[in-house]
């Protein structure tokens, strides 16, 4: 840039040495020493001497062109690899996110922000560094060139200049709110598409295409608008730095034009002096220019910079060095005195001073209402949520107490919504142990029922799974993510409503692989089907985030009402419903389910 800035420099000059000294008749007595000797080299000739300086022109040219190339190479090398580290950035700081956090942004908004906003940045970025040295080194090297030239003539920038920065302020003021308000209209256009495509069935199935492409019309109309508002102000730039240019350019022709006529200055020096207000007024367009991505990016740098200094809720930065290798070695598991709310500043408790405890190796089932905080209360164990009060133990140490890293890879969770990534099917078991051989992910597939129908596909466990696992059933996708647990070897297993599409038959299978491959393993069942749970060790029974009910099945369905009316409900197309007695024994309950 520097090479290139020099040569804007010399070429004027050139030009006015050539047009002076070789086409005109300015005497060469007032020429300096070096137009003066390379007149001499040319044996005080004008051909020889415009055509030297001619070469000295091309050469300059030649050397502008090379630096030009050189600056915009690394100017686009440096902005691209800055988008990539900051691309990086921002999706590790995610990943260290707890629900809350991601909840705060929406996935849209974060995806927006990854591709869009540093894109926008990077834009920035390539023009700035092509641009930071060129246009400001031009023009403060063209100001004092046509200082130099002809101080009072020079005095029409003095004019022209404020102006000109008073117009591209309040330009700049008024679009900058206009793309933040842009950006955030993009947020809505791919939160409307990433729902419309990832629920494709569901609109298919409700036949609501036309709603959904009406809300999109809706989303594209609004950025489209956005856009406008915002575009709207900036096509003002263009025009007014052209109308300043040309005012200028004639107020110096005007005022030049009689210093020629009067002979205070010779025609090759106005020229010069034109050709550097020029780079002086371009000067200025190019960094109106920068000024214009500079107000974009800026929108896009404030949203980034929300996600790089969100402060995840969830973390293990402050753990001794003996905390940060402690283990899950048992599997117990205690609550104590714990609730919850996901709106802090709200009044109901979501889990509602929860005490518990869930002995190592054993099984545990929990039942209970839709929304009465199963899911929430299994979280806090992996510290998914983080108790607002009491405290959660595994092994008689606080969970804040592990390193997430640990504390999760002696947890395994079979989610509600069961979630298999793009690849094979071979690769999604890996999830549970990297380095499993295939003898041990076909033996943790055949424990979850898995492997029958792996093997039957054509290319068996090489087999591509699409993106969310949309090529296989539900009850397939089910047996997989439990596979995948299983590979794991977890202290702690949690399946929560896992078995929901698997048939009885196939869920007591599965059952009885836990009690073989997990013996050692603490297992706590969510479920809606008392069938699932009735063989625990102990049953959790739950009603609007607290504990109605602990027990066996025979206990509970002794004295605990929530428990008869859950049972009552199941069995009644099966037999006749029970009172509070005599209670019906485990054996019977099975064969009636049977």
């Amino acid at each position: 840039m520097i090479v290139e800035v020099v040569g804007e420099m010399l070429m004027p000059k050139m030009l006015a040495m050539i047009i002076d000294y070789g086409v005109g008749d300015k005497p060469m007595e007032s020429a300096s020493g070096i137009v003066r000797w390379i007149y001499s080299l040319c044996g005080e000739n004008a051909s020889p001497f415009i055509v030297t300086a001619m070469v000295g022109m091309i050469i300059t040219a030649i050397l502008m062109m090379v630096g030009g190339v050189g600056g915009a190479y690394f100017g686009a090398k440096a902005s691209v690899n800055f988008a990539a580290d900051l691309r990086e950035d921002i999706y590790r700081k995610v990943q260290t996110y707890s629900f809350a956090n991601i909840d705060k942004f929406s996935t849209s908004s974060l995806i927006t922000r990854l591709t869009n906003d540093v894109t926008q940045m990077q834009n920035f970025i390539m023009t700035l560094l092509r641009m930071c040295l060129r246009s400001p080194g031009m023009m403060i090297g063209a100001l004092i060139m046509a200082l130099t030239l002809n101080p009072r003539l020079s005095m029409v920038l003095v004019v022209v200049i404020p102006l000109l920065g008073v117009a591209i302020g309040i330009i700049i003021s008024k679009g900058f709110p206009r793309f933040a308000a842009m950006q955030t209209k993009i947020d809505a256009l791919n939160a409307t598409v990433q729902e419309n495509i990832t629920n494709v069935r569901v609109v298919k199935s409700f036949v609501r295409e036309d709603h959904e492409k009406a809300k999109f019309a809706e989303s594209n109309s609004n950025l489209r608008k956005a856009g406008f508002a915002a575009t709207s102000v900036m096509i003002f730039m263009s025009p007014i730095m052209s109308f300043f240019m040309n005012i200028t350019t004639i107020a110096v022709l005007w005022f030049g034009g009689n210093m020629v006529v009067n002979t205070t200055m010779s025609v090759g020096d106005l020229s010069a002096f034109v050709t550097y207000i020029t780079q002086i007024l371009s000067s200025l367009m190019m960094v109106t220019m920068m000024f214009i991505q500079m107000s974009r990016a800026l929108a896009s740098t404030k949203r980034i910079a929300e996600v790089l200094d969100e402060t995840p809720d969830i973390r293990d930065d402050d753990l001794s060095e003996a905390d940060k290798t402690r283990t899950v070695t048992h599997g117990a598991v205690d609550f104590e005195n714990v609730s919850f709310r996901y709106y802090k500043n709200s009044e109901e408790k979501v889990l509602d001073n929860i005490s518990l405890h869930i002995p190592a190796g054993s099984t545990v089932g929990i039942i209970g209402s839709t929304g009465c905080g199963k899911t929430t209360l299994v979280s806090m164990i992996a510290r998914l949520y983080d108790a607002d009060e009491g405290s959660v133990k595994i092994d008689g140490v606080n969970v804040r107490d592990y390193s997430l890293y640990h504390l999760r890879e002696g947890v395994g969770m079979v989610l509600q919504k069961n979630t298999l990534f793009s690849g094979t099917v071979e690769d999604n078991l890996r999830w549970g142990d990297a380095d499993a051989t295939e003898e041990e992910i076909r033996t943790a597939a055949a424990h979850a029922q898995a492997d029958g129908f792996v093997t039957a596909f054509k290319d068996g466990y090489k087999t591509q799974i699409d993106q969310g696992g949309t090529n296989v059933s539900g009850g397939q996708k089910q047996r997989l993510c439990i596979a995948r647990a299983l590979l794991k070897k977890p202290k702690i297993l949690i399946l929560d409503d896992s078995t929901s599409a698997v048939d009885t038959a196939t869920e007591k299978r599965i059952r009885e692989a836990f009690r073989g491959e997990l013996r050692d393993s603490t297992k706590i069942i969510i479920a809606q089907r008392i069938g699932s749970v009735m063989e625990a060790d102990q049953i959790i029974v739950m009603d609007d985030g607290c504990i109605t009910g602990v027990g066996t099945h025979d206990e509970l369905l002794a004295n605990n009402t929530e428990y008869q009316e859950i049972y009552n409900s199941q069995m009644e197309s099966q037999s006749a419903p029970i009172q509070s007695a005599p209670p019906v024994s485990a054996e019977t309950a099975k064969e009636v389910l049977a």
